[in-house]
């Protein structure tokens, strides 16, 4: 992929300044930057949905492409496709096939011999086509994807519109595989991914034979899969290419920040040596005089091949404060059981009994489609059980962080979002900023953010509801590795009570999980990471069997 002369701009905010590259089609890539550095925004130049101001993005051999975005029900036209025919789709074996059929009925209506042949021509043009996608072996292929995936019989007949996020993106993340494209696009693809299936799609993206593009912020996951780093600089708006995975890169960045250091130390002694001499000899008489000017001379060179050291990035100044204390049952549920289809018999949730006294960190767990977003759902309030009850103690206040940042308000600009906390304007920008939004930041409508700026905008929110029970739902997916650390430091101190879904093992381990819920079976258990794991296990094997 070549880029040259890329230039882009969102009103005043400038996301791509001159940029020149040349970036190799066929190699695994991680694309690393920190949250609106423009990673999601180059994936889509190179699709073309966003157009540049100037400059061009080409490629060598044309490849196919395809995309995984971070949010995938809008790049789903017709939600009520079943699950299977979604993914049958991803190859367009049936209609290459029924255009070469249509075709070779054509030429019996033709006489003339060059007509003829210039159809053969397109026949045997789709054909090549056809025999790529693979007609003969690619249900086989698709059915394995599908077992790999963890992708059951019941799913597979669903409509796309009745999944959870993490069963669309999985279907999703299934389908791309399937189709086979020389050029893959991944925008955070393990946000959704329980442990089994991301080992399954690491091996899978280690031996593909085509480019792999990542953006991610799951560094273990990078430096499995990616021998090259495209880093994405937000303060000069540009991008550099470095060899090795994600570890080798950071330390390539700290030895080049410890030399320059270093550089900039030595000049600033020259410096200062050079400016003694000319504050010493600029008034003398003529000879020291001119040493004066031989030295102003020296200094101005100095000056323009002067090292700079950059500044650090700021990183958001987050605070996770209760108000007032909770009783020593902040939740307890009842024999709750939900549906969805309540004409269906069979249950999402089924007679789940809980428990939870004030300040433990509790984990709930399984699969996706299992129903723990559902769960907490249920205990916010948002859904009301089919039988059984949440019972929240009279001092109980919830902060619910909703998985797909449902509670953000995308017609409203910033500074409106946080109109439900009574706060004056210099308050709220005073938020904003500890959060990284500053000056026409704050005027954005919050649904052109990129979801890593919409989590942080819904963790501001969180911080300011002060409350005493947490209700946590994937919240690390979309940040970067600074922001979940600092989460994680905040979480773990908080004195409140947590009720936290993740699939993010380090920070699970990070947080002090005193117990676990795993989901469908509604079994507790104190929390040990392996046991965990290996429950998952047993129940794919009680599936197979």
């Amino acid at each position: 992929m070549l880029i040259k002369n890329m230039n882009l701009s969102f009103g005043i905010q400038e996301i791509f300044k001159d940029v020149n590259i040349n970036i190799p089609d066929d190699k695994k890539i991680g694309i690393v930057g920190v949250n609106g550095s423009g990673k999601t925004t180059l994936f889509k130049s190179i699709l073309g949905i966003q157009e540049l101001d100037s400059g061009s993005i080409s490629f060598f051999n044309k490849p196919s492409i395809s995309w995984l975005p971070q949010v995938i029900t809008d790049e789903v036209p017709n939600l009520d496709i079943s699950v299977f025919d979604y993914l049958l789709e991803g190859r367009p074996i049936k209609k290459l096939q029924e255009e070469i059929e249509r075709l070779y009925i054509e030429t019996t209506t033709l006489s003339k011999e060059k007509e003829v042949n210039k159809i053969l021509d397109k026949i045997n043009k789709l054909q090549t086509k056809l025999d790529y996608w693979d007609p003969y072996n690619a249900e086989e292929i698709l059915l394995k994807l599908i077992a790999n995936m963890k992708i059951d019989d019941e799913l597979l007949e669903k409509s796309l519109s009745t999944l959870s996020g993490g069963q669309k993106s999985k279907v999703a993340f299934a389908r791309l595989l399937y189709s086979k494209p020389d050029l893959i696009l991944l925008d955070e693809p393990t946000n959704h991914l329980d442990k089994d299936t991301k080992e399954f799609v690491v091996n899978y993206l280690k031996n593909y034979h085509g480019g792999v593009y990542i953006i991610s912020h799951d560094v273990e996951f990078l430096n499995k899969i990616v021998d090259k780093i495209l880093y994405l600089d937000k303060r000069h708006h540009n991008m550099e290419l470095f060899d090795g995975n994600y570890d080798q890169f950071q330390r390539i960045l700290k030895e080049r920040e410890v030399r320059l250091m270093k550089e900039a130390e030595i000049q600033d002694k020259e410096r200062k040596r050079l400016q003694g001499i000319i504050d010493k000899y600029i008034h003398g008489n003529e000879k020291k005089a001119k040493i004066a000017k031989d030295r102003q001379k020296k200094l101005a060179k100095l000056e323009e091949n002067a090292v700079v050291v950059e500044k650090k990035m700021k990183i958001a100044n987050i605070y996770l404060h209760q108000g007032r204390e909770s009783t020593k049952h902040p939740v307890m549920i009842k024999d709750l059981s939900f549906k969805y289809d309540k004409d269906s018999k069979r249950y999402i949730l089924y007679k789940v009994n809980l428990d939870i006294p004030k300040g433990e960190k509790f984990l709930i767990v399984g699969e996706n489609g299992v129903g723990k977003s559902t769960l907490l759902k249920l205990i916010v309030g948002e859904l009301v059980p089919d039988t059984g009850e949440v019972v929240l103690g009279d001092k109980t206040d919830i902060g619910y962080y909703a998985q797909e940042h449902e509670h953000l308000d995308l017609d409203k600009n910033l500074l409106e979002n946080l109109d439900d906390f009574n706060l004056t304007e210099n308050e709220k920008r005073g938020f904003l900023g500890k959060f990284l939004f500053v000056g026409d930041d704050l005027f954005k409508k919050a649904k052109v953010l990129s979801p890593g700026e919409r989590a942080r905008l819904a963790l501001l929110k969180l911080t300011l509801m002060k409350a005493n029970l947490l209700i946590l739902d994937e919240p690390t997916n979309h940040l970067d590795p600074d922001t979940q650390k600092i989460i994680a430091n905040n979480l773990k101190t908080f004195p409140g009570t947590i009720i936290v879904v993740s699939h993010n093992e380090e920070f699970v381990d990070y947080l002090g999980i005193e117990r676990t819920l795993v989901l469908p079976d509604g079994r507790i258990d104190y929390y040990d990471r392996n046991v965990v794991v290996k429950y998952h296990k047993l129940n794919e094997h009680k599936k197979k069997k």
